[in-house]
């Protein structure tokens, strides 16, 4: 069989708004029914320096989704000479998936940037519905997601702090989702671009919140 047609990441997805960015985190196990088909599987995307994706969904469509933004991305930054607003890239990924209602994308996406005007995230479903919010999840993980959030969330955080919740929450739903698994993968958008957060980092910090 076709890989887009067996292969779902399954998967646990997350964005947060803070006060100096946008954290967004995923974890990295895809499954086949019961198999877990890999271990290591992305799924946050760079889109542009201040645009990324959290995908959750068939692994086929999500690879092409994330190519397309990318692309008007970059041709936006090239007509205009600037960078494209992330309302802007959450209207279009948007339309995008409302033109394939009726023969969709089996996608749920969390689109986060940081642009002038301030950091943003967006939960985007398969038909084209596109809701701004401070925090948001995606896929099988996102009961245990939001649990976490729903308690530690607060309106001042700072990515720094923001990082650490999204180690917390992904942890959770890697410990109760047997869909969610493998490493996981969190990067900060900030005035400064995109970042990812080492993995050895990610480890060092798991150790000790763990403790706590």
């Amino acid at each position: 069989m076709d890989e887009k047609e067996v292969t779902k990441t399954g998967t646990t997805t997350l964005g947060m708004v803070c006060k100096d960015g946008v954290v967004m985190a995923t974890e990295t196990r895809a499954t086949m029914g019961q198999l877990i088909a890999h271990k290591e599987t992305k799924k946050l995307y760079k889109i542009d320096e201040h645009i990324a994706l959290a995908t959750a969904g068939l692994v086929g469509d999500l690879q092409v989704l994330a190519r397309y933004l990318s692309a008007e991305a970059n041709l936006y930054r090239l007509k205009r000479d600037n960078r494209m607003p992330v309302k802007s890239a959450a209207t279009l990924m948007s339309n995008i998936l409302n033109q394939r209602k009726f023969y969709p994308y089996y996608v749920q996406l969390i689109l986060g940037g940081y642009d002038d005007t301030g950091g943003y995230v967006y939960s985007l479903d398969a038909a084209g519905g596109a809701i701004p919010d401070k925090y948001t999840s995606g896929g099988s993980g996102s009961p245990y997601v939001f649990g976490v959030l729903e308690d530690l969330y607060k309106d001042d955080l700072t990515t720094n702090e923001g990082i650490d919740i999204a180690i917390r929450a992904i942890h959770a739903a890697k410990s109760r989702d047997s869909a969610s698994g493998g490493k996981t993968n969190i990067a900060v958008i900030s005035k400064d671009g995109f970042k990812e957060v080492p993995e050895d980092e990610v480890k060092k910090r798991m150790e000790k919140l763990t403790k706590n």
